[in-house]
């Protein structure tokens, strides 16, 4: 495992057309490998506008199998710029089966792993459970040439669980595409709780497991195209957290950005001699954890 590790975190505003869309995104790719980095984060559905705003059948048509044209041309960025690249995409599956799935490219272009949401929301304006079947790979790290990654999507953030189990497993890094943001009409001081719980939840998680955390959200406002809400003002807010929860960087609630972070990966060793929360888990005791609710 590398010392230090430069990481990348692309925060896009995203528009109709999805191809503009992918050559847009990898400009800012580019961008954050000429300033170094070696591992690539992008949000969650980068290809496309989110489309779960609505139920719509003839949405369907915008998945794709994996491998595929996608990680096809994100694989051939990854081989040109030598880079791990996380990709977040409409999995295919088969006829009637689909999955928001997460993919991971190693430098040499071949697909290292992948990772299928497990959590799935059914909010409004977030009809997750419409488009996609949960996960059923589990919570695995995905071993690459920078370490091992432990790669959740979204949702996945709200729960312990899933970070507690990849870090069980190895996991060196916890990584979060995400797409989140606020409905218009919310409050200014509900949107500000709404963020701050966002960003604490997965620096708790950063924090009860010794490891670095990775978020990269969308940015910028994306209509309902059933007029049935105003749409989403995505609240960008990528960041990186590391071991002891400490923000390394943080980009802005409003602009596409890119982030370059150097993350001293020795530091998880360190923060967990510390703090040794591994050893003294009583796993003999946690048996209503496996339960719904613990009457």
């Amino acid at each position: 495992m590398k010392k230090h590790l430069k990481v990348g975190l692309v925060q896009a505003r995203i528009g109709a057309d999805i191809e503009a869309n992918k050559l847009h995104l990898k400009e800012m790719i580019v961008d954050c490998c000429r300033q170094g980095a070696q591992l690539v984060v992008l949000q969650e559905l980068h290809n496309s506008r989110y489309f779960c705003q609505s139920e719509d059948t003839t949405l369907f048509d915008l998945a794709e199998s994996i491998p595929g044209p996608s990680t096809d041309f994100y694989g051939q960025l990854a081989a040109e710029q030598q880079i791990v690249l996380v990709c977040s995409l409409f999995e295919r599956r088969a006829a009637g089966l689909y999955h928001n799935t997460a993919v991971v490219i190693d430098k040499d272009g071949h697909i290292a792993g992948k990772y299928r949401k497990m959590h799935i929301p059914d909010d409004p304006a977030y009809y997750e459970k419409f488009y996609f079947a949960p996960g059923d790979l589990g919570f695995h790290p995905i071993s690459t040439s920078v370490g091992r990654l432990g790669v959740l999507v979204c949702w996945d953030q709200w729960y312990p669980e899933a970070a507690r189990v990849m870090a069980l497993q190895g996991a060196d890094l916890l990584i979060y595409p995400t797409a989140i943001g606020w409905e218009s009409s919310d409050s200014p001081a509900e949107k500000e709780r709404q963020q701050q719980a966002w960003s604490l939840s997965q620096r708790g998680h950063a924090v009860a497991n010794g490891l670095p955390v990775i978020s990269v959200n969308r940015v910028g406002h994306e209509p309902d195209p059933s007029g049935q809400t105003r749409g989403i003002d995505f609240w960008g807010h990528s960041f990186v957290a590391g071991p002891q929860g400490e923000i390394l960087a943080q980009a802005s609630d409003t602009d596409e950005e890119v982030l370059v972070v150097d993350i001293d990966l020795r530091r998880s060793e360190e923060v967990r001699r510390w703090w040794p929360f591994l050893r003294d888990r009583r796993i003999d005791s946690y048996q209503d954890i496996l339960k719904r609710f613990a009457d």
